[in-house]
């Protein structure tokens, strides 16, 4: 990876951090987009002590936030010239129906439209590179996921595990109709399920799901195990299929609702005029 530039969002902690470490070991070029400086600074650290001898820098933003969105693919469309792969990697389960200052639901907010809107913003600079990728994190959770265009953001049907597992339904809806636009093109993107992984980001949430994620512990991979698929959608050269749903490092295909083309391109077509009516 020496020479190729890598940018990872949610970079500070779970498989994010992980993934950084890892790539940055290979020699990759760094760019950790983080909500959290300090933690932030804290991993760009631990990426240099592994000695790859790639730059890492950190961009603060929060994804939740259209403006932060677009704020930070101004920080590095204007650094950098090219960039080899995006991970799309930030994303979390919010247990309060909560509403962004643009007046979207947090979870869809911050899960969907951020992976939608960033890569939009970062594609030219993406396909100056000889085989760029995007690679977004989703979860096997999509499978008890729907997308219900007349609820997008849960104002008469909500519950945070539900808007969770629609968010990440929708990451594997906008990987499968972004591989369809990008066809003829030099970009590959496929999306991952990285397994249940033993972290904090269930826990820290509380209530019901943080209890049972404690009590689930034992069972879960680690967290570096759960960067492996990450890892191997941004770095493996073998990887030349797009479009594709991966877990535990091979295809699989992903549920009923996730490959249906139509509802791809209307989720593509509402997130555009979504994000088109925040500046």
């Amino acid at each position: 990876m020496k020479g190729k530039r890598v940018v990872i969002t949610g970079a500070s902690r779970g498989i994010g951090r992980e993934t950084a470490k890892a790539i940055g070991k290979m020699g990759a070029d760094l760019v950790l987009v983080v909500r959290d400086e300090g933690r932030g600074k804290q991993t760009a650290e631990e990426v240099r002590a592994e000695g790859g001898g790639g730059e890492v820098e950190v961009v603060v933003g929060d994804l939740s936030s259209l403006a932060d969105v677009h704020q930070v693919a101004d920080t590095i469309v204007k650094k950098h010239d090219r960039i080899d792969v995006l991970l799309n990697n930030a994303g979390a389960i919010i247990m309060d129906r909560t509403i962004t200052k643009d007046g979207y639901e947090a979870t869809f907010a911050t899960n969907h439209l951020a992976y939608h809107l960033l890569t939009k913003r970062l594609l030219d600079t993406l396909k100056k590179a000889p085989e760029p990728r995007v690679v977004n994190v989703s979860s096997e959770f999509h499978r008890r996921g729907t997308i219900k265009f007349d609820d997008l953001m849960g104002e008469r049907n909500w519950s945070a595990l539900r808007a969770y597992a629609a968010s990440k339904l929708a990451n594997i809806l906008f990987t499968t109709e972004l591989a369809r636009r990008l066809e003829g093109t030099n970009v590959t993107t496929n999306s991952l399920h990285p397994g249940a992984i033993g972290s904090n980001f269930g826990v820290s949430n509380g209530g019901v799901v943080g209890f049972l994620w404690k009590l689930a512990g034992p069972f879960l991979m680690n967290e570096k195990d759960g960067a492996k698929t990450s890892i191997y959608l941004a770095t493996d050269p073998n990887v030349k299929v797009t479009g594709k749903y991966f877990e535990k490092c091979k295809e699989r295909k992903p549920s009923r609702e996730a490959r249906n083309t139509d509802i791809a391109k209307k989720l593509w077509d509402v997130s555009e005029d979504l994000i088109s009516k925040v500046g």
